[in-house]
């Protein structure tokens, strides 16, 4: 996607071919920083401490941060302890394990002599391929946006509403959630985008926003609460969200605050769909509620803000009282009866285990063996 009309991934390999390139989220939407990767180590602290972030972009991460542990070393030891660091960094998004398994599995078998090269190219086909998947997602996604523009008729505005950031900055490019509104605004369509703020992080505000803005896309900014309200009112059309982990019965885990907006919509009769690319399913899971891990991060994320003052100073303040504590679960599940359908690379299908047996048929199958 775009930046001010310059086109970008958010990962890519660095000009040294020894090295990767992220652009450090930490910094939006005050500055553009591209921060470089060289060892496992600083590839594990980018995806923990947030530099990069999004189920996607955390599978891809992981997988470059493999192959620099095995440029350093190809040992057996190096490889299995790479998979470790890296597997620990963050419990809840799919795509981690996924990535980590797929690159253990190709290079597992190959001998150390050959493992570096043969990690950097399955690394580079692992981005490769999330570019192309969350493409394909956008389109059909798109399909949807442009069924609501049809109806509404010529010069009627589509308002989405969607919540956190599942844009092209949580993946390798295009996004999941904001790839339909991506495609549907290069087609034309007018599209207003509603942007949950997202506490804590801010990763509607800050990111979505951002991205939104610099690729030339109409959006607003609201508070995380006020999602009820402009449905009741009928100023939203659909919500797309994306998620970090989906079960093989259609349940879906994502930022804290989705199951709220998924019954907001439900009780006004808005669509709410959620878009994922095939490696977020977790076809080992049943029930999202009781089986999926949810990562608890820093109270600190709760009780400090961070931001630009007027003067242009970045200054983190704190919003609560000295003693208060605070509790920072970082994710929910929103029970697939709430939502209306899941859109992924393969179609849109209902949010149950028939559904995505119906896109997924060869997944389904090697997950019961």
């Amino acid at each position: 996607m775009k930046i001010d009309g310059v086109p970008y991934r958010t990962i890519w390999p660095a000009a040294d071919g020894r090295t990767v390139e992220i652009i450090d989220q930490r910094h939006l939407p005050h500055a553009f920083v591209v921060a470089r990767l060289e060892t496992v180590d600083e590839a594990a602290r980018a995806i923990r401490e947030m530099w990069v972030r999004g189920a996607p972009l955390i599978g891809a991460t992981a997988a470059y941060g493999l192959a620099l542990a095995l440029r350093a070393d190809p040992a057996d030891a190096s490889l299995a302890s790479a998979y470790e660091r890296l597997f620990a960094t963050r419990p809840t998004a799919v795509n981690l394990r996924w990535a980590l398994d797929r690159m253990r599995a190709v290079l597992a078998p190959l001998p150390p002599a050959s493992r570096a090269g043969r990690a950097w190219a399955e690394a580079a086909a692992i981005a490769d391929e999330d570019v192309a998947i969350c493409r394909a997602i956008g389109g059909n996604g798109a399909a949807l946006i442009r069924d609501v523009a049809a109806r509404r008729g010529p010069g009627a505005v589509v308002n989405v509403l969607t919540h956190c950031n599942a844009g092209w900055l949580a993946t390798v490019d295009w996004g999941t959630a904001l790839a339909p509104i991506y495609v549907a605004h290069e087609e034309g369509i007018a599209v207003h985008v509603w942007v949950d703020e997202t506490r804590p992080r801010n990763q509607g505000a800050s990111i979505t926003a951002w991205e939104l803005g610099r690729h030339g896309v109409p959006h607003t900014v609201v508070v995380d609460n006020v999602g009820g309200h402009l449905m009741q009112h009928g100023r939203v059309d659909l919500c797309i969200v994306g998620t970090d982990r989906t079960t093989a019965t259609g349940d879906v885990c994502n930022k804290i605050g989705t199951y709220l907006k998924a019954l907001a919509a439900h009780d006004n009769g808005v669509p709410f769909y959620v878009a994922l690319p095939s490696p977020t399913i977790d076809w080992t899971v049943e029930d999202g509620v009781r089986e999926i891990p949810i990562e608890e991060r820093d109270p600190a994320e709760v009780t400090a803000l961070t931001g630009r003052t007027a003067d242009g100073r970045i200054e983190t303040v704190t919003l609560t009282p000295d003693g208060s504590p605070a509790a920072n679960w970082a994710f929910d599940v929103t029970p697939a009866r709430l939502v209306t359908g899941l859109v992924t690379e393969r179609g849109v299908c209902p949010a149950s285990r028939e559904g995505l047996r119906s896109l997924f048929p060869e997944a389904s199958a090697q997950a019961a063996q």
